[in-house]
Order: C-alpha cells, then sequence, then structure tokens
C-alpha cells in the first residue's frame, strides 16, 4: 500500500532539498575573481561587465589630468 500523492510529493520536495544544498555557497569568490579590469593609475579593479561609459566616468572623476587610454590601456582605439 502507500504511494499517494501526498507521499511523491514529500519525496519530490526532500529530492530538490538535496540538489539545493549542494548549491548553497557564497558568491563572493566569484565576484572576486571576476574583478578583472583595473585602472592602471590608482589601482582599482572593476568587474568584468564594467562598460567602456562606467571606465571613462571613472577616469574622467577621479584622473582628470590623465588620459582615459592611460587609465585604462583596454579602451585604446
Amino acid at each position: 500500500m502507500g504511494g499517494g500523492n501526498g507521499q511523491k510529493a514529500k519525496m519530490a520536495r526532500e529530492k530538490n532539498a538535496e540538489k539545493m544544498k549542494a548549491q548553497k555557497g557564497s558568491q563572493l569568490e566569484a565576484n572576486k575573481k571576476a574583478m578583472n579590469i583595473q585602472c592602471k593609475v590608482c589601482m582599482q579593479t572593476f568587474i568584468c561587465t564594467t562598460s567602456e561609459v562606467k571606465c571613462r566616468e571613472h577616469a574622467e572623476a577621479k584622473h582628470p589630468k590623465s588620459d582615459v587610454s592611460a587609465c585604462f590601456p583596454h579602451l585604446k582605439k
């Protein structure tokens, strides 16, 4: 006997809970690894998805005497 819908649902929840435990963890380490854009003047790092506009804003705000390409060589045209 047994094997009703309630029992099947309970087993499915337990199985999914075990899968979710494996994925649990902090995102901080992955974020640190993604910080691969670096200003060459002040050495501030930016996440890899930072746009060219944000890099230019940083260069203009923090280093007005320096050229944008001096701060971020990857933006050279």
